[in-house]
């Protein structure tokens, strides 16, 4: 049985490219913003993992990272930020805040895979 990721990102285009090279490996559940991702998961949908971007409309990823760490039920889900976000103090609050792993764009789906295959195993 594959396991579920939960994509969070405003652009369409970088979840496709996701989808594409993590489908065979993993199932995949996409929205647009984090708004609608915490209305999936409230409904009792739980992922194996989180890749999320950092800048999106109705709420921020830092925002929706701490709302997943903060809540007893979703907190042990793997969170990977996925952003072209690159301060090195940036990704070292949201690591410490429970970001799983932090991965710059652009990015080789190659290296995600790998990556993403290391937290569920």
């Amino acid at each position: 049985m594959k396991k579920k990721v939960l994509i969070v990102d405003d652009k369409p285009t970088i979840a496709k490219v996701i989808q594409v090279y993590i489908a065979e490996t993993f199932e995949c559940i996409y929205f647009e913003d984090p708004i609608r991702a915490i209305a999936w998961l409230t409904e009792g949908n739980l992922p194996d993992l989180i890749i999320s971007d950092l800048n999106m409309p109705n709420m921020s990823g830092i925002d929706f990272l701490d709302y997943i760490k903060k809540n007893d039920l979703f907190r042990s889900i793997p969170f990977v930020v996925l952003s072209s976000e690159d301060s090195t103090s940036q990704k070292i609050d949201l690591l410490e805040k429970g970001a799983d792993d932090y991965i710059s764009k652009p990015f080789n789906p190659m290296e995600l895979k790998v990556r993403l295959k290391k937290l569920v195993s």
